[in-house]
């Protein structure tokens, strides 16, 4: 299990026996994510991405009762001047699935303001993210033993196995250059296609992803749209300089056509794992002014405009806002990978 894993388990379970009241003093500058909103949530194990309406309203209602939530525009004055915002707050969404348009009525009907990272090839195209799609096939394939590109052994999906499985071969094609992955991704998707593929992309509309119609009119709203790659797929060291540099131009140049501005960058699979020095270089050179991780951290922090932290909010903790004030105790951590990778 990934290290980011146990820092934030540490700060969950820390906030459990901890008022906010009580530490909202120690609060320090910070971003925090989420992916979609959907009315309901027929598989968890699919639909992970995913928080319900309702818990997504009450978590909204916590950060605006005790943070300042600022639009991104603040960003600069708020790195310039950290000891003058102790309790600002930038609210993100990562990937741009479609039922953003009804979480961005909610969040203007709270005057709550956000930033939107949409990933252009699945905007450009429809597709799919692509672990929704491997999640599917763990999910859903026929029992059966499966040879995957790339996977080492034959993939065995019997009902007891499956969990297993997808552990094991989700770790590793998250280390596979965007070739190779695709070629497995692939395979699964032949795989799906003898259960009707599309009818099982249909029983899941909450991970469809926006168009670029309702991109724009969530940037003629107001919304702050910025750049989540082109392919939705880790930027670690894996992959080859020239798809790092494709990953972080393209997408900049989509963007500012529909929105006329693009100067934020969020990474993929932003921990430790997904992210690599060439992959920050690449966002730098290609325009952006910033990007985000998905390392727990405050933004006053220091280091690396590149490298900047974010914290997820999860989708069954009740204790958001005593998390958030102490996610200045993950620093330390966060310093030390921003100086691995400088």
């Amino acid at each position: 299990m990934p290290l980011s894993h146990y820092a934030g388990e540490i700060l969950r379970r820390a906030s459990h026996f901890v008022p906010p009241q009580a530490v909202l003093g120690l609060a320090r500058p910070a971003a925090v994510f989420f992916h979609g909103v959907e009315t309901a949530i027929e598989d968890p194990v699919v639909q992970n991405n995913h928080h319900t309406k309702d818990r997504f309203r009450q978590i909204a209602e916590t950060l605006k009762t005790h943070f300042d939530v600022l639009p991104l525009a603040a960003l600069d004055d708020v790195l310039a001047r950290p000891g003058k915002h102790p309790r600002a707050l930038f609210l993100m969404a990562d990937d741009g699935y479609g039922n953003m348009l009804a979480t961005a009525d909610l969040l203007e009907e709270m005057q709550l303001p956000w930033t939107l990272f949409v990933s252009t090839h699945h905007i450009d195209t429809g597709e799919r993210n692509p672990l929704f799609l491997a999640r599917l096939f763990f999910r859903y394939a026929r029992a059966g033993r499966y040879g995957l590109p790339h996977i080492d052994g034959i993939v065995d999906l019997v009902a007891g196995e499956r969990t297993v499985e997808a552990q094991r071969v989700l770790a590793r094609l998250k280390t596979m250059d965007e070739a190779h992955a695709r070629q497995t991704l692939s395979a699964m998707q032949t795989a799906l296609a003898q259960m009707g593929l599309e009818r099982l992309t249909d029983l899941f509309p909450s991970d469809s992803f926006l168009s670029w119609a309702d991109v724009a009119a969530l940037s003629r709203r107001g919304v702050e749209i910025g750049a989540h790659a082109h392919w939705h797929w880790p930027m670690n060291a894996h992959q080859s300089h020239e798809d790092l540099r494709r990953q972080a131009a393209l997408p900049r140049e989509r963007i500012m056509a529909v929105a006329g501005t693009c100067r934020t960058f969020a990474y993929p699979f932003g921990n430790r794992g997904g992210i690599c020095k060439a992959a920050w270089q690449a966002v730098r050179d290609a325009g952006y002014t910033h990007a985000f991780t998905a390392l727990s951290g405050t933004l006053d922090s220091g280091g690396n405009n590149f490298l900047l932290p974010r914290y997820g909010l999860a989708r069954e903790v009740s204790d958001q806002a005593a998390i958030i004030a102490l996610l200045r105790a993950a620093n330390p951590r966060l310093r030390r990978i921003q100086h691995l990778l400088a």
